[in-house]
Order: structure tokens, then C-alpha cells, then sequence
């Protein structure tokens, strides 16, 4: 499958927060200083009143939200993922989750795709670490248009949300005009979205994975393996009933994910697959390992997140069943 045009998640984060603006006054932004990368600037341009750049200084800015939402506002904080979890997470845990309050925190620059800027700057943890919190929803949306629906979708949701998204521009899944009728793009919190039916093995992919899987499903059938692809856009809660019912129809399970196979995507499936309905399961990711610098495109190959290596996975998913 040939996607035609691309397009960067945290652009669309950037234009739903600034439509979020003009429908709600009670909607907060804040960032760390990095508002041009993040995108929050074009909220920040025409609701001067209702942003908050609060510098580097992270923690500050998540319990400066944390405070904003006990007082009713609907509080988006945003910076790169490393800073929005890593150097944060105390006062996550304390001031967001275990309150609740609705915070909802938005991180680009997320994974291996930041490329260049090298390990420091590279995310693959963030999922597990956000995931394991009490009252946390853990949002990676697939493309561009997802992620529009999605911040709509976050905005009326009332708990703490942690959204990834990336820094390059990614292929295009859904239809473009999608972007701008959310009742089109049947996005729900906790559901996932059958994209490709398949008889032979299920592909469960999440954020820039989920383009990676489809391409994949070209080159299976060429070989005589019918997968099908779903986009696990929610990480937590996950949709447990469809992961089941998929298991079942199937036999064999592949996750996809640009993250630690540790406590992501790919432990979270195991989770639900070994309660509940053992198969084989196979899982693409990053390996308990530290990434290096490189181009977005060497570091997907280098560490084994490309179309190949989720058709390789299939392949030895589905022996395992038979």
C-alpha cells in the first residue's frame, strides 16, 4: 500500500487545540519553552490570555496545569516526550493522576524518529512509564487525522490523558477530509480500528507502526499469509474485547510499535493474550536496548522497526501456530 501524501501529528495538534480555543474558554494551554516545535504557538498567538509558557521548567508546568484543572479549565500541557515524562513524572503521578484532574499532556518528539538529536533526546520508554499510572489514558494516534479527532476526543473527556506524537511528518492513513468531520473518523477513546480483515494473523500496530503494518500486508498476501491490521490508537484502557476476539478468529498475534517491546503496546497485548486466549504472539519494537543518533530512516531499520521486520514477525508468528 502507497500512501500519497504525509503530514506531522503535532501540526494537527497545533490546529485542533486553536479550534478547541474559539469553542471553549475554559481550554489552557501551557509549554516549556517550546511552543514553536509543539506547535501550542497558534494557540498561544490567538489566546494570548489563556497560555502559559513557563520556560524550562517542566515540573512547573505540569503542576501549574495541575492547579489550572482543579479550578475547572480544561489544561493541555506540552513539550518532548523525554521532558513531558521522564523529568516530570513525580509530579505527574502526585498532582495529575492520583488526583485525576484533567490534565491532558501532549508530547512530540516522541520515540526513535527524533533522529538526530541523538539518545538523550530519544523517547522509546514513555509508553510503559505513563502507562503503568493509576487514571491515566494513554492515546498514540496512527496519522495526522487521527490525531485531530483524537484532541477533540481528549478535550471532552473528563481524567488525565497522555498523548505521543512524533516530530517528522508521517504517512496519511485516513482520508483527509476526515480531519474535519470527526463523526467520519469513528475515533473512541479505548476502541480500536479494524483497517485490514485477515484469516492467518492479526497485526496490532499503534502510531507510525500502523502504516508500516499495512505496507506489510501487501507483501504477506504476495506470499500467501492473510493478515489483518488494527490500529490501536488507545493504550490504556486498551480494547481488550477486540484483541481477544481477533486472537480467537485468527490464532497468531503480531504488535508493531516504535517503542520498548517492554510494558508498551507489545506487553500490554501479552497481558490480555495470556489471560485470556494463548496463542503465538510476536512483537516488533525496540529491545531492551539504547538507541544511537542517526536519520529517522536508519534507526527504524537499524532497530528493526521496518515493513520487512513486521513481515518477518508474521512469518514466525504464524509457524508458531501451525
Amino acid at each position: 500500500m502507497k500512501f500519497l501524501s504525509k503530514a506531522t501529528t503535532r501540526d494537527s495538534y497545533g490546529k485542533a487545540l486553536l479550534e478547541l480555543g474559539k469553542e471553549n474558554k475554559d481550554i489552557v494551554v501551557l509549554d516549556s519553552d517550546l511552543s514553536l516545535s509543539t506547535r501550542t504557538e497558534l494557540f498561544a498567538k490567538a489566546f494570548p490570555e489563556r497560555f502559559f509558557d513557563c520556560g524550562v521548567a517542566e515540573q512547573n508546568m505540569i503542576t501549574m496545569a495541575a492547579g489550572l484543572a482543579s479550578c475547572g479549565k480544561i489544561a493541555f500541557a506540552s513539550t518532548f516526550a523525554v521532558f513531558a515524562t521522564e523529568r516530570t513524572y513525580n509530579q505527574i503521578k502526585q498532582s495529575v493522576a492520583y488526583t485525576g484532574l484533567n490534565v491532558k499532556i501532549v508530547a512530540s518528539h516522541s520515540g526513535i524518529t527524533v533522529g538526530e538529536d541523538g539518545a538523550s533526546h530519544h523517547m522509546p520508554f514513555d509508553i510503559t512509564i505513563m502507562r503503568v499510572l493509576p487514571n491515566m489514558t494513554v492515546i498514540v494516534p496512527a496519522d495526522a487525522v487521527e490525531t485531530y479527532v483524537a484532541v477533540k476526543a481528549i478535550a471532552n473527556y473528563v481524567g488525565p490523558v497522555y498523548m505521543r506524537l512524533l516530530r517528522p511528518s508521517t504517512p496519511i492513513i485516513f482520508d483527509e477530509c476526515y480531519a474535519y468531520n470527526s463523526e467520519k473518523h469513528n475515533f473512541e477513546i479505548g476502541k480500536g480500528v479494524p483497517l485490514e480483515d485477515g484469516r492467518d494473523v492479526t497485526i496490532l500496530a499503534t502510531g507510525i507502526m500502523v502504516a508500516e503494518s499495512l505496507e506489510a500486508v501487501e507483501k504477506l498476501s504476495s506470499e500467501g499469509i492473510d493478515a489483518g491490521v488494527i490500529d490501536i490508537h488507545t493504550i490504556k484502557p486498551l480494547d481488550k474485547e477486540l484483541i481477544v476476539k481477533s486472537a480467537k478468529k485468527t490464532g497468531a498475534i503480531v504488535t508493531a510499535e516504535e517503542h520498548s517491546i517492554i510494558g508498551g503496546l507489545g506487553g500490554a497485548v501479552a497481558e490480555v493474550i495470556t489471560s485470556n486466549v494463548p496463542v503465538p504472539i510476536e512483537m516488533v519494537g525496540i529491545n531492551d536496548i539504547f538507541t544511537f543518533s542517526g536519520s529517522p530512516q536508519e534507526l527504524m531499520k537499524k532497530y528493526g522497526l521496518t515493513v520487512d521486520d513486521i513481515v518477518a514477525a508474521t512469518k514466525r508468528a504464524v509457524a508458531r501456530k501451525n
